[in-house]
């Protein structure tokens, strides 16, 4: 085989890479080859790059598949009119280019070069734009001066066969188009009757007085004006560009055309909308005032005169903040996905339409969070998502794929969108991928899962989409009036009681048998009739591990507050241990850039022994394989295979042993160091016939001070995130989280908990 024929194969393993991701097995967007040595050297350059070179010769098409133009996007911009800095030039705007890479990025997954470009005249420049079209999959066009920047895109776009977008212009139009029509649809007005008048006719306003149209409104509903007044028929010193927007009046300052007005969009200066002009306007009107820093009109003022109005800002210290990265990072990710030769006005609508509606759904954990509480449900205060909300990917990338293709500009159609929304998933929620198997499974069969935390907002999230994606049929433990209190503070719909069944500890027909039970399992241990009913009514770990064992519920998930050797000693109490276990474990799951890993036992034994060792280790590839995934298992100790006799490297080397003894076919070995069980050639050096081949994804600690340090010091040098506890060894299926714990972290529990119950019931009498 020629090495341009090995390149040829190991490109088309990899061709996907660059244009769509992440791909199976890809958390993120990484380098995917180690370039270690002089044959990886040869693929990635000469001569094995011949393969790739001439395929695209033949087909430019194979572009998107071997190189990262499918998935790079350059920000370019000639600094004439950098955002609240004016004309400072390319170089000065680089900082701001720059900033805009890293959103493409943290949002999208979209990779930039921000490109500077010292030109201010119009075919000049375009021609150098032009000229980098072997190079990006779009371009970006950013903070160029009006009226310029009208012609150098339209130039750009009839010269160039990948998308063209001027984001200060349509991202802008975007975001308010979707304001509007929720505006709008708040106040039970029709878009095509509202009077709109607008302060500033500069690039963004006039984009978002063009799509307005577009989308309904009418231009004889339109007033303009700018810093010299009214825009009127006749007008002179007028461009082309505003006179589309031109009425016939004798109306000529911004006083005189608010009367009435169902919506004001400024994007102009601070301060040009007066009190006085306020009071003038239609009921319950909306205000834009994006000038920024400084508003048209500061929102306090506004509500002083006219309570009923609707107010968006450029600002992200008040509600409904009018912000161009609600839309640009997943309108070129649609763009880039199905390889889209432009961003049409079909796109666009499909973003506007996929924000507004977003806003109407329930807010996500991540976007309250960041906004530290301050969001409401979808009214007067929450027109438009925030800029943190996960869920903008999900729902404007495909929306612009589907839009592109359906109006004839996609090369590349996505033939499988469920498939594509589940790449999409994945760069959201980094579990998605490795819980993938768990979830289908939990969604063939769901189960009863009690949660003792019933009034966390976590849980009452999680409970809400286990319901929306068929995991489970939670079982809520609290007091009803405080969950329905606190999932409407939180802008769920979810209606606890009525969705799902609650648990009330302070009334319940059911209490008498809890603490009868209750009593059985604890009354020898020094625990008194009375009390019992006390710790009934006032411990939900209790009563959720009651209803597990009662057979009320079919798994447990508690932990999220308190301490979890408390919460382990009551679980352990009421459900018990498997046969054959002495103490249960715990499996940790850390995903990180490098993939998947698992650690045990990671919260429970401090020393084990070392049948507990490998009884764990053992039980944990059990757990490993339902993920879909080999387990690979690595002792681990101070000690490189026989390099020390402490204590502890003898009890991993008895352990393998015995775990050799009962599972011969399992890929394990040990014991030995960290680094060996992660890396091949290091443990070649050492044990070159060694059963564990590639690196180790279950990680086996001599005791669970160590296990618990690895985990916490993983997690926070390589931001990774954590799937567990997993319990090992309990009698019924139960597991006890930690307060760190997201709702997400929960919602993934709880597959793993309906998962287990699936398991338990088929394997028992029950």
């Amino acid at each position: 085989m020629t090495e341009e024929t090995k390149a040829r194969s190991e490109l088309d393993e990899a061709a996907c890479f660059y244009h769509s991701y992440p791909q199976p097995g890809k958390l993120e967007i990484a380098a995917t080859k180690p370039l270690g040595n002089q044959r990886d050297l040869a693929l990635a350059y000469s001569p094995g790059v011949a393969a790739p070179c001439n395929d695209i010769a033949e087909d430019p098409g194979k572009a998107f598949d071997y190189t990262a133009r499918g998935n790079l996007v350059a920000v370019v911009s000639n600094g004439t009119a950098v955002l609240g800095l004016g004309p400072i030039g390319p170089l000065a705007s680089k900082p701001v280019m720059e900033g805009k890479a890293v959103l493409f990025k943290k949002f999208a997954g979209v990779d930039v070069f921000d490109i500077e470009v010292d030109e201010t005249e119009i075919d000049p420049f375009v021609n150098v734009v032009a000229a980098l079209e072997p190079t990006f999959g779009g371009i970006n066009l950013e903070d160029i001066k009006a009226p310029e920047c009208f012609e150098i895109e339209r130039k750009l776009r009839e010269r160039m066969d990948i998308p063209v977008f001027h984001d200060d212009q349509h991202g802008t139009a975007i975001i308010v188009g979707a304001a509007v029509l929720n505006g709008l649809s708040h106040a039970n007005k029709d878009i095509a009757d509202a009077k709109i008048v607008a302060s500033g006719a500069g690039a963004a306003a006039l984009a978002c007085l063009h799509l307005l149209v577009s989308l309904g409104a009418r231009k004889e509903n339109i007033w303009v004006s700018d810093i010299d007044g009214v825009v009127y028929q006749g007008r002179e010193e007028m461009d082309e560009w505003k006179a589309v927007f031109a009425q016939k009046t004798d109306l000529r300052d911004l006083d005189e055309v608010i009367d009435g007005a169902d919506i004001f969009l400024g994007l102009s200066a601070g301060g040009v909308l007066k009190a006085e002009m306020v009071k003038k306007m239609a009921a319950n009107p909306l205000i834009m005032a994006l000038a920024n820093p400084s508003p048209e009109i500061m929102p306090e003022e506004a509500k002083a005169v006219r309570p009923d109005a609707v107010l968006c800002t450029g600002r992200s210290d008040y509600p409904n903040q009018v912000n161009n990265v609600l839309c640009f990072p997943y309108i070129f990710r649609g763009a880039l996905d199905v390889e889209a030769t432009a961003i049409n006005e079909e796109m666009k609508h499909a973003a506007v339409r996929a924000i507004a509606e977003l806003a109407k759904e329930e807010i996500s954990e991540v976007a309250a969070r960041a906004a530290e509480g301050q969001l409401h449900p979808f009214g007067p205060n929450y027109l438009i998502p925030t800029p943190f909300d996960p869920r903008l990917i999900l729902r404007i990338a495909p929306a612009v794929a589907k839009a592109a293709m359906e109006t004839g500009v996609a090369k590349r159609p996505i033939g499988d969108f469920d498939a594509y929304n589940e790449r999409l998933g994945r760069f959201v929620f980094r579990s998605g991928l490795i819980m993938k198997n768990m979830i289908a499974q939990a969604k063939s069969d769901p189960k009863r899962v009690i949660y003792s935390d019933g009034e966390d907002e976590r849980v009452l999230r999680a409970a809400a989409i286990a319901i929306e994606d068929g995991l489970a049929q939670p079982i809520l433990i609290g007091r009803p009036d405080v969950m329905q209190k606190r999932a409407e503070r939180f802008g769920l719909r979810f209606k606890p009681g009525e969705d799902c069944e609650i648990i009330n500890p302070l009334d319940d027909p059911r209490y008498r048998d809890y603490v009868n039970e209750y009593f059985a399992c604890v009354g020898r241990k020094g625990v008194h009739p009375q009390a019992a009913g006390t710790i009934v009514r006032s411990n939900t770990t209790i009563i959720g591990s009651l209803a597990v064992a009662r057979g009320d519920a079919d798994a447990l998930i508690c932990g999220l507050d308190g301490r979890f050797r408390k919460h382990l000693l009551e679980v352990q109490s009421i459900i018990g241990l498997q046969e054959g276990f002495k103490e249960c474990s715990a499996l940790s799951l850390l995903i990180n850039r490098r993939g998947a890993y698992f650690l045990t036992d990671t919260y429970v034994n401090n020393y084990p022994s070392a049948s507990e060792i490998a009884q764990t280790a053992l039980r944990a590839s059990e757990h490993i394989r339902r993920f879909g995934l080999t387990p690979k298992v690595a002792l681990l100790s101070s000690s490189n295979f026989g390099t020390r006799d402490f204590d502890t490297s003898l009890k991993m080397r008895e352990a393998l042993d015995t775990i050799w003894q009962a599972a011969p076919d399992l890929e394990v070995d040990g014991e030995m160091h960290g680094d060996a069980a992660l890396s091949q050639v290091l443990r070649d050096r050492v044990m070159p016939n060694s059963k564990l081949k590639g690196s180790a994804n279950l990680l086996v600690f001599p005791s669970m001070d160590s296990a618990n340090i690895a985990l916490n010091l993983i997690k926070e040098m390589t931001e990774a995130l954590h799937v567990g506890p997993i319990m090992i060894g309990m009698a019924k299926p139960a597991h006890i989280l930690t307060p760190s714990v997201t709702s997400r972290g929960v919602v993934n529990m709880t597959a793993l908990a309906t998962v287990d119950a699936q398991n338990y019931f088929a394997n028992s009498d029950v």
